[in-house]
């Protein structure tokens, strides 16, 4: 059982940037693809990037292309850049790992998640 946990949240301004964080417990993790999804009280939860277990693919939503980026580094961690962030952009942000490798875009294909880390944007 891999455990996911998420760091780097917090609150900016419209515009501004933040890093996420994702540590998996184990080491191994390389072999799982990789994804962020966002959830906002009462909604469901929202596919955001994912990087699949090479890094070859990487989709965003189209809500964020352009203004995040998403990468690894094969130890244990994958990374959410937020860069232009707009009050939209404001959730509980939640990384998961997909142990078949591929990383897609819903959540149900995922097996593992953190339990989130907030991200209120002001306007």
């Amino acid at each position: 059982q891999v455990q996911l946990s998420e760091s780097g949240g917090g609150l900016v301004q419209a515009g501004g940037s933040l890093r996420l964080s994702c540590a998996a417990s184990e080491r191994t993790f390389g072999v799982y693809a990789m994804g962020w999804f966002r959830q906002a009280p009462g909604k469901e939860r929202e596919f955001v990037a994912a990087i699949s277990q090479y890094g070859h693919d990487s989709p965003f939503a189209d809500s964020v292309k352009g203004r995040f980026g998403i990468s690894r580094d094969y130890e244990n961690k994958v990374f959410l850049e937020m860069h232009s962030l707009k009050p939209e952009d404001t959730d509980v942000y939640y990384c998961a790992a997909d142990r078949n490798g591929n990383g897609g875009r819903f959540s149900h294909e995922y097996h593992y998640w953190g339990q989130g880390t907030q991200v209120t944007v002001s306007s």
